[in-house]
């Protein structure tokens, strides 16, 4: 194959950049802007969270629905009418005058992103398979540089004081427009034309991981997992175990967060030299170590270098799983990124409470051990993200 991508692959490769950029701004405007809400509507924290949890729960329907619609409708349409459904939906939580009418618009919020979620992934599969080297380390890095615009607008908005409409309606005649623009497909290329694979009778409407994918879905949810409890018990854990400011420790999150940027775009180049399996066995043992150096020696700078090492290691772990479902051999590309989001999602979600309940019964100190645990178990299974025999 040609190092060089024809004209229509590249387009297709700037499509689906466009794409996880919309998807992380959109993102990270709605988290810039949840004190705003929170405020407007004087929410407590119970109820708040109860919100988050809806919003969550509205992906997770989403997924298996937007996975069907991949398989009869193509994931390159699929994406762009879901991604046009998901930018509106952040008119909604701005026009919400109460909480009920909240908890829809983050319903609907959520299940549009989880739609886009699984809809640019198989994109983005079918992409990368085109291409001379592994894209989607580089892929899920944009999904964070859109979430780092998301969120500067938000802090620019806020000290000019926009209400989040006036705020949502600016980013989608600007960041969405554009985005859209780019995937618009040229005339008549194969990278967006569907390839429609209708459901068998009675098909279920949740698939589960079959075969090797089950492996692949536990290394992702181990990931995610860690990843979700670094984002809520990071600070925490600092402040318990080092005895560190509120400020201090919030750095923390801030350089984990720093080193999954920089590895995602670095992520593509190692998993050519390695190969996946290898990669992600390296990815497993190096967030082990800086999971266990950050448990082991109660030191702030310690801290943060194991915190920058988990970083590093769980960066290339939901890429490298999204990689492998999309060339599934058992289940089509919408099925099994679906089944893969629903474990990954599960994760994430699923960390913060794991970690918290840990905590109680025990300290801060051994929930995050649990973490060590977890990557050497994805260092374990690493070798079922080797690409299927064809």
């Amino acid at each position: 194959m040609s190092d060089t991508p024809a004209p229509n692959i590249l387009a297709a490769r700037n499509a689906v950049i466009a794409m996880f950029v919309l998807n992380g701004a959109l993102f990270g405007l709605w988290a810039s802007r949840i004190p705003t809400v929170s405020a407007k509507l004087s929410l407590d924290p119970g109820a708040l969270g109860m919100l988050l949890l809806l919003m969550g729960g509205g992906a997770i329907a989403a997924f298996p629905l937007a996975g069907r619609w991949v398989d009869r409708h193509g994931a390159a349409t699929t994406t762009v009418w879901v991604a046009a459904a998901h930018a509106l939906s952040i008119l909604g939580m701005g026009l919400a005058p109460s909480i009920g009418t909240l908890a829809l618009a983050l319903i609907f919020f959520g299940a549009t992103h989880g739609a886009m979620d699984v809809a640019m992934n198989s994109w983005a599969g079918a992409v990368e398979r085109h291409l001379p080297r592994p894209m989607m380390s580089r892929f899920h890095a944009s999904w964070s540089v859109g979430a780092g615009i998301g969120a500067a607008s938000g802090f620019v908005a806020i000290k000019l004081g926009l209400p989040l409409l006036a705020h949502g309606a600016i980013v989608i005649g600007v960041v969405a427009a554009i985005c859209l623009w780019l995937a618009v497909p040229p005339s008549k290329s194969p990278m967006w034309a569907p390839t429609p694979r209708p459901d068998t009778p009675h098909a279920p409407l949740f698939t589960l991981p079959k075969g090797q994918l089950v492996l692949v879905g536990l290394i992702a949810m181990c990931a995610s997992l860690g990843e979700g409890a670094m984002a809520d018990w990071g600070a925490i854990f600092l402040m318990t175990t080092t005895g560190v400011t509120e400020a201090s420790a919030a750095i923390g999150y801030a350089v984990f967060s720093v080193a999954m940027v920089i590895m995602r775009l670095g992520g593509d180049r190692v998993t050519f030299h390695y190969g996946p399996a290898r990669t992600a066995r390296l990815a497993g043992i190096t967030a082990a170590i800086g999971a266990g150096l950050a448990v082991g020696i109660a030191s702030y700078p310690a801290a943060l270098v194991g915190f920058v090492l988990m970083g590093v290691g769980y960066a290339v772990i939901m890429p490298l799983a999204f990689s492998r479902a999309t060339s599934d051999p058992i289940l089509s590309p919408g099925k099994a990124v679906a089944s893969l989001a629903t474990l990954g999602y599960g994760g994430l979600l699923m960390g913060p409470p794991v970690i918290g309940f840990i905590a109680e019964i025990s300290s801060i100190r051994v929930g995050f051990a649990v973490l060590t645990a977890l990557a050497v178990l994805m260092a374990a299974l690493a070798p079922a993200l080797r690409p299927p025999a064809p």
